[in-house]
């Protein structure tokens, strides 16, 4: 299984890292839209949804609210107020995770709202993505500091995740959700955090020094990191509502697209719409 898995990251490395590099930032926007509909296609069955024309005409939906993000970014710079839904929705996630599984008992889940759910999950991942990458109107290719924010994202979930997987092993006692996600522990996810947190440290060399206050931005960093670990929990808690180890089975080794990036999903719209507040 470990060599399945390490096969298929290196597979997939230089096809994240060629778009990130190299496309100007509606091209990536147009790539990530594709990554996010595969996503909003296993997501249609976490939902429940069987039949094919059901599914394909959520994609559907996806699809045309991924452009209609866009153009609201691209022609009225409201890009921010569709990253402010994906960030209330992920703080309102949190107690869905607290609560589960007795909220879904009494409260049970319909068609309408698992759609909304997929919407708020992948809309504003993918236009925070992409705004912090560059511009949505401009075609010329990404500077340094578009490359660096979308890096320094993806290095401080991929921190949260390693730091909370040994700190899990060597000092974990204590579950996190024991409803949602039994293997994780709370000692794991401190272990994670600061993991984490010390890559952070380096946040000042990743975006200049004398630019502005760094402090604010260490803080929303944290606040980045709590929403990686629930984006996680979150997706979980759909698997295990639904009876399923994975969201699929694309990536051998690994699941599904869901079960790769669903830290992301949470941590991109928050720090995409925290560095428009901080101004940076």
């Amino acid at each position: 299984m470990l060599r399945q898995r390490v096969i298929t990251a290196l597979i997939l490395l230089p096809m994240i890292l060629g778009p990130i590099l190299w496309f100007p930032t509606p091209a990536l926007f147009v790539f990530l839209s594709a990554v996010g509909l595969i996503a909003a296609w296993e997501w249609t069955a976490l939902m429940g949804l069987t039949q094919t024309a059901s599914r394909a005409a959520y994609l559907g939906l996806i699809a045309l609210l991924l452009a209609g993000a866009g153009f609201l970014e691209v022609h009225f710079a409201l890009g921010y107020a569709v990253l402010m839904v994906g960030a209330l929705w992920w703080g309102m996630a949190l107690s869905l995770v607290a609560g589960y599984p007795i909220n879904f008992k009494y409260r049970p889940w319909g068609l309408v709202r698992f759609s909304l759910a997929g919407v708020v999950m992948i809309v504003p991942a993918v236009l925070g993505l992409a705004m912090l990458h560059g511009s949505l109107s401009g075609l010329e290719r990404p500077g340094y500091n578009g490359i660096a924010r979308l890096f320094f994202m993806f290095a401080m979930v991929w921190m949260a995740d390693i730091g909370a997987y040994f700190a899990g092993r060597r000092f974990g006692k204590r579950k996190l959700a024991p409803d949602v996600s039994p293997g994780k522990t709370i000692e794991g996810a401190i272990g994670g955090f600061i993991a984490s947190m010390s890559m952070v440290a380096a946040a000042p060399w990743v975006f200049g020094f004398g630019r502005f206050d760094w402090l604010p931005l260490l803080l929303l960093c944290a606040l980045v990191v709590v929403a990686s670990v629930i984006g996680d929990l979150t997706e979980s808690l759909f698997k295990r509502h639904r009876g399923v180890k994975d969201s699929g089975t694309l990536l051998p080794g690994h699941g599904g697209i869901l079960d790769r990036i669903d830290s992301v999903l949470a941590a991109a719209p928050v720090l995409a719409l925290g560095l428009v507040l901080l101004g940076i």
